[in-house]
């Protein structure tokens, strides 16, 4: 909402006032189509009705509306009267000093700070209010046994009861000591709720850590023994003592069109400072249940030395005399370098050369 006029000293240009309230701008916003409003009354306007106010274009969204800053400045420097002029302020101040003279403005309205007085003087008279006339002023204490404050209307009507005094005041403890309490009990609540919930949080954030630190584990634990078992494959010289080279020629026949094992291809070691290369195609792992495994004689980390399709035709009965089953694997690259020799390791073959002929 805007200023009214009649505060302003002076005319207001018609330029500087809402469209929609008739007053001077406050914190002016500008439309897409060059229309000016008050942001108190054209951003309510604009979520409720998604239009101009002035209807000369489509949809208008809060976003679309910009600040005038220019226009802003311009009324800021206008001469505008206090806001308690009609409780005896007189002075005239710039819009944009208004803030700071309504706070130590003589003339505001205040309220007498006696508890039981609740009256509304102006600010520069609420000190000798308090002081001089205020009916709830304190003046002392009764020294007839209750020992309360007594206040000037008190003991100017002589009205003042031990008694009636004591009931009151114990009422207003007790009051307030259940106030104390219900906030007590609302806060406990609060807290106890806060707590359950982040103890299931750190619970499950400590499950979340174990179940990661075993994952990373089991991982570690996996690449650890297979490096160490190619090291030791790739890193024993050939020639050397105990160890123990040997070629095996399987033939294989595809279990679901599956071998039952998976291969990797080896790269050469930069460690091999004796001339011995781990290049290759290698058993990666062996399925257990696998025609690779029913055969036997194949491990992990043999190497391939070459594999073979063999086709076999297969007569069926007449009635199925058009049909002919041929076993396939994909091809897998003849490597004429001999097999790789390496050493016994544990009392197993750590790594040998295999001839593979697949059905």
């Amino acid at each position: 909402m805007g200023f009214e006029l009649d505060r302003f000293d002076g005319d207001v240009d018609p330029d500087l006032k809402c469209a929609l309230c008739h007053k001077v701008l406050e914190d002016p916003l500008t439309t897409p189509c060059g229309h000016v409003f008050c942001a108190g009354c054209v951003l309510p306007w604009v979520v409720q009705e998604g239009s101009c106010p002035a209807h000369c274009r489509g949809r208008l969204s809060a976003k679309e509306l910009n600040h005038v800053l220019p226009l802003k400045r311009l009324i800021l420097k206008l001469d505008i009267k206090c806001a308690y002029a009609a409780r005896g302020c007189g002075r005239v101040v710039k819009l944009q000093q208004l803030p700071e003279h309504l706070e130590r403005c003589d003339f505001a309205p205040a309220r007498c700070r006696h508890a039981g007085c609740g009256q509304v003087l102006l600010r520069r008279d609420v000190e000798a209010h308090m002081r001089d006339a205020c009916d709830a002023r304190p003046v002392g204490r009764c020294q007839e046994g209750c020992g309360l404050p007594l206040t000037h209307g008190e003991q100017r009507a002589g009205g003042h009861c031990c008694a009636r005094a004591l009931r009151a005041h114990n009422g207003a403890l007790q009051a307030r000591l259940g106030a104390l309490h219900k906030a007590l009990k609302k806060e406990a609540l609060r807290a106890g709720k806060r707590e359950k919930s982040l103890v299931a949080q750190l619970a499950a954030a400590q499950l979340e850590l174990q179940m990661t630190a075993l994952r990373y584990q089991k991982k570690f634990t996996e690449y650890s023994a297979r490096l160490d078992s190619l090291s030791r494959c790739v890193a024993a010289p050939p020639g050397g003592k105990g160890e123990e080279t040997k070629s095996l020629t399987l033939v294989l026949h595809r279990d679901s069109g599956s071998l039952g094992f998976n291969i990797i291809g080896g790269r050469p070691s930069v460690d091999n400072h004796d001339g011995s290369s781990s290049e290759g195609i290698f058993v990666s792992k062996i399925v257990d249940t696998g025609p690779a495994a029913k055969e036997g004689g194949l491990q992990i980390h043999d190497r391939i030395i070459e594999m073979r399709k063999l086709e076999r035709t297969v007569t069926l009965p007449k009635a199925h005399s058009q049909d002919s089953n041929a076993g396939f694997i994909p091809q897998l690259p003849s490597l004429h370098t001999p097999p790789l020799n390496c050493k016994k390791g544990g009392g197993h073959l750590a790594c040998g050369g295999a001839y593979l002929s697949c059905i």
